[in-house]
């Protein structure tokens, strides 16, 4: 936080990409909280991932209001809790590879680090739904016509095209961008911790565990893939 506040002083941008070939992220470590899951009551296993959501929501929150114009540059695999910490950014610029799902539904789970209310936030409830319940993925085509991304770039030149972003941003008024940004980009608290409740609710089911005990022992080099 402190880190983000000394940058908040000096810049007008924050952009956020990977170096990871396969893309911007996979999402959470699926594998971690299986273990950390083993050997507790489902009571303390439910309390702790609810404290690991609040403490990602904070972050995540920062992100969403901080006064810089934030900016994530993604290519390839965009799922999951990478996909959400994308959507808390002001743009979304892709390489034409780049690919969005949010695959927790074959987990017996809903995103839970803020994606479904900053979704909704900024797309048609159509395309929210086909997301969320089908667990299909999105091209960045596809997502550049809905909306969710704001610029297209060849392969292997989102981040390219994110800096030329973000230099022209230094041409305007910082002032200007911050207020337009609390009056177009509100943050959706409440049902952000609602989110955080029903994740919690399914995450003591059963259908979790066996869902998680799936993607664990899954062989193939890509498992959060259908």
């Amino acid at each position: 936080m402190g880190a983000l506040k000394c940058l908040e002083d000096q810049a007008c941008a924050l952009i956020i990409y990977s170096r990871l070939p396969a893309g911007f992220s996979a999402g959470a470590d699926l594998r971690e909280l299986y273990q950390k899951a083993q050997g507790i009551s489902v009571e303390e296993r439910v309390r702790q991932v609810r404290l690991f959501l609040q403490r990602i929501h904070r972050v995540f929150n920062c992100i969403d209001a901080s006064p810089l114009t934030t900016i994530a540059a993604v290519h390839g695999v965009t799922f999951g809790g990478g996909f959400e910490l994308a959507l808390t950014c002001d743009l979304i610029i892709a390489d034409k590879m780049a690919r969005f799902c949010f695959p927790e539904l074959r987990l017996g789970l809903i995103p839970g680090f803020g994606g479904i209310p900053r979704l909704k936030r900024d797309l048609g409830n159509g395309v929210v739904r086909d997301l969320l319940l089908t667990g299909r993925s999105l091209n960045a085509q596809r997502a550049a016509t809905a909306g969710l991304v704001s610029q297209l770039a060849g392969e292997g030149e989102a981040l390219r095209v994110a800096r030329a972003t973000a230099a022209q941003l230094r041409k305007f008024d910082r002032r200007t961008a911050i207020a337009a940004k609390k009056f177009i980009k509100p943050i959706p608290y409440e049902e952000l911790r609602r989110e955080i409740d029903i994740f919690c609710e399914l995450f003591g089911q059963p259908a979790v565990e066996e869902g998680l005990q799936r993607f664990v022992e899954n062989t193939s080099a890509q498992p959060y893939l259908p």
